[in-house]
């Protein structure tokens, strides 16, 4: 059977040459993974917005139930973290590259080209507040319930069941001690492939931003002091000079080098920040704020269920943007989850998850109400952020609207400096980052491991970053590390329930009289430690809990 041209446009198989005796034949990989990707948003759009919305539910339900009291670690597990740089990690693991990258550049787009749902005209204020709403939408509550649920999955049956800080941990009330044999090595193998390339491609698109910043900065667009050079060339070279410093950070370990960057990293955050509220419209960016939190909360649950399958979507908001978004979320989930599962034991289940939940997001409105606010203020009022927009296009505006947008306010070469300064830290942790949850996977779960195997897998991803853009396969294997999400998704289907079972025999242990009563006969006894032995008690039981139900 031939496809004439024609025939592949109308049903959306433009990369498709031809079908021949049951042989498709590409152009090139970018269009096979284009289409695999076309094809998941097409057919499983609906399954990844069901998904999403449910472990915010089952989220809320441990945080809220009798469960929100069972604490990571045991009974009276300590704080490993302050709750500063326990919030610093979660930005610099979960977001920062996405935020910086995405910040302006989102609502620019629905400002010119409104999500479908909203039915806004381009170019108008109507426009401007549904930019808002759809881009806290895909930055809000939605990721970090992803993120929030793998986290409190890995930490529970870490800390609290002894078992490995690796994703097949999660299968232990289905497989029992064979998470230890073939199936858990499978499962942890194509976590580390998922979490090494989709990594890689993430600092790809970091770098891309920094060369961008550093060639407007010192360019024509603010300095005009020298021609930085854009491209691939530069971008392994920028690649090489930070990922040395990563691995620097990560041979430092993560209290020593990951924590303390975290916390730089949100004190530059905050210095961007502030400066720009301070130099920029401040009350045009508080009310775009307060405006967009509106229309955020009045549609969220519209836009969590949107599919654009009764009504046009032509613009493609929901598989362009939410579906695309919803299953790089998931694909990262074990990258993001396990990161944050390390760094939270000593929380109660309800003190992590508002922790994840709500601080995260929250602060994400006010940077995107901030930088996207400060753009559309510009565009408004028919500035040079919408004009040059118009003149570039979306591709090139893409990684200059965040300089574009500081260069209308005062200081606006400082501003971005720091701009480009922030970009190669959130560069650093996030490195540090992958490398520790990779290190975690490839050890069976050790919190420590060899500092030469931290420095292999620093090294590895910026590696694998500069192959992809000097092979020029980036955007393909963007593509693919998002596609890697539908699987995964169907995992943590399946872990909402696991969790369940870990939460509920967890309470029953807890609530038993007969740990009541050993902890009342033990605090009558001298030289003995409570808490510990209450503990070692928790743990026999659990094991003999876990032993008769994986037989």
């Amino acid at each position: 059977m031939v496809v004439t041209q024609e025939t592949a446009q109308e049903n959306g198989w433009e990369v498709l040459r031809q079908i021949q005796d049951g042989v498709v034949v590409y152009q090139t990989a970018n269009d096979a993974y284009n289409v695999i990707f076309n094809f998941i948003g097409t057919n499983f759009g609906w399954f990844y917005l069901l998904a999403v919305n449910l472990f915010i539910v089952v989220l809320l339900f441990f945080a809220f139930s009798k469960y929100g009291k069972i604490r990571i670690g045991g009974v009276e597990a300590e704080k490993e973290f302050s709750d500063f740089s326990w919030m610093a990690m979660l930005f610099s693991a979960g977001m920062g590259i996405g935020l910086m990258f995405f910040s302006v550049t989102e609502p620019m787009f629905y400002f010119n080209t409104p999500p479908s749902y909203f039915g806004a005209e381009a170019g108008t204020g109507a426009a401007a507040a549904a930019a808002m709403a759809q881009t806290f939408f895909h930055w809000g509550f939605h990721p970090w319930a992803v993120y929030g649920l793998v986290g409190l999955g890995l930490a529970f049956f870490s800390f609290n069941r002894g078992l490995p800080l690796t994703f097949r941990s999660i299968f232990w009330p289905l497989l029992g001690d064979r998470i230890y044999g073939w199936p858990g090595h499978v499962i942890d193998l194509v976590t580390v492939f998922a979490t090494l390339f989709g990594l890689s491609t993430s600092l790809g698109l970091g770098v891309a931003q920094v060369n961008s910043g550093l060639s407007y900065v010192f360019g024509s667009g603010m300095l005009g002091v020298a021609d930085v050079p854009t491209g691939t060339t530069p971008q392994v070279l920028l690649i090489a000079g930070i990922t040395a410093i990563a691995t620097l950070s990560v041979a430092a370990g993560l209290d020593g080098g990951v924590k303390r960057l975290s916390t730089i990293n949100l004190y530059l955050m905050f210095a961007l920040l502030g400066f720009l509220l301070l130099v920029g419209p401040t009350v045009f960016i508080l009310g775009t704020w307060v405006e967009g939190l509106g229309a955020y909360f009045q549609n969220i649950l519209g836009l969590g269920f949107f599919t654009g399958t009764l009504s046009p979507a032509a613009n493609g908001t929901p598989t362009g943007w939410t579906v695309f978004y919803w299953g790089w979320w998931i694909a990262w989930s074990p990258f993001v989850g396990m990161f944050i599962a390390r760094i939270s034991k000593g929380r109660t289940i309800r003190q992590f998850v508002l922790g994840v939940l709500f601080l995260p997001s929250l602060f994400s409105t006010i940077w995107l109400s901030t930088f996207g606010g400060s753009a559309l203020n510009s565009a408004l009022g028919g500035g040079a952020v919408q004009t040059q927009y118009t003149e570039l296009g979306y591709g090139a505006f893409e990684t200059l609207g965040m300089f574009i947008t500081l260069n209308q306010y005062p200081l606006g070469i400082v501003s971005g400096l720091l701009a480009t300064l922030l970009v190669i830290t959130f560069f650093v942790t996030s490195s540090d980052s992958g490398s520790l949850v990779i290190d975690h996977l490839t050890s069976g779960g050790k919190h420590d491991v060899p500092k030469a195997q931290r420095v292999f897998w620093a090294v590895t991803e910026g590696a694998v970053a500069s192959v992809l853009l000097i092979g020029g396969g980036l955007t393909a294997l963007q593509t693919a590390a998002i596609t890697t999400g539908l699987p995964f998704a169907f995992i943590l289907c399946l872990m909402c329930y696991t969790v369940y079972l870990g939460l509920s025999n967890e309470y029953e242990i807890l609530e038993s009289e007969e740990f009541a009563e050993t902890i009342e006969e033990l605090s009558d006894r001298e030289n003995v430690d409570v808490v510990t032995a209450g503990d070692e008690m928790v743990t026999d039981v659990r094991e003999g809990d876990d032993a008769a139900s994986s037989d």
